[in-house]
Formats: C-alpha cells, sequence, structure tokens
C-alpha cells in the first residue's frame, strides 16, 4: 500500500496482483468459506462487466494477512473502490446491493 500525498489509501498493481481498472477499480477482500463473498463477486462482476473501465479484483484475505492489517479489514466481504489512480474512495464491510455498488462508483469516476 502507497500512501498519497494527501495521506489518502492508494492501491497498486503490486498490491492487487494486477492492473486497475482504466476508471476504477473494485476491490474484494473475502475468505473461503465466507457464503456473502460468492453472492459479492458476482455482484461485483455484473457492475464491472456493465461499466466500461471498471475492473473486479478479488483476494483472499488469508493469503494476503499483510495488506489486511495495513488497511484495517476487519470482516468479509469488505469493499475498497478504488478510482483510476488506486486511491480508495469508498469502502464497504458485508454484501452490497448492486445499486449501492454504482453509486459508490459515482465518486471514482
Amino acid at each position: 500500500m502507497v500512501r498519497g500525498n494527501d495521506g489518502g489509501e492508494r492501491l497498486g498493481a503490486a498490491e492487487l496482483g494486477g492492473e486497475l481498472g482504466e476508471r476504477a477499480t473494485l476491490v474484494q477482500f473475502s475468505s473461503a468459506f465466507c457464503q456473502p463473498c460468492r453472492a459479492t463477486r458476482r455482484t461485483l462482476a455484473h457492475v464491472a462487466g456493465m461499466v466500461d473501465g471498471v475492473s473486479h479484483v478479488e483476494l483472499d484475505a488469508d493469503e494476503r494477512l499483510e495488506l489486511v492489517r495495513e488497511l484495517g479489514i476487519l470482516s468479509t466481504p469488505t469493499v475498497l473502490v478504488l478510482d483510476a489512480a488506486g486511491r480508495v474512495v469508498r469502502r464497504a464491510a458485508g454484501q452490497p446491493r448492486t445499486a449501492d455498488v454504482i453509486a459508490a462508483l459515482g465518486e471514482a469516476l
């Protein structure tokens, strides 16, 4: 994780294990036995497929403990919405509704 000049959290390809979306990235922290994580995966993939330039990245919280600790992730699923530069603009724990994800993307686009 990188701290931006504004003091905000930023994530890049190194932390995500892949490239950021052109316009925004939906980052999902999940765990193996998390039922709401499966539904969250479907919701975020659906939204990413609907909105040009938005990608969805799912990270296993158990495999990424250092990043989980740095970001203060306390439960799964946790979703971070990143803008094109990787700045965290929204964060939510629990299973999101499609409308809420779309609204959160509005802050990143």
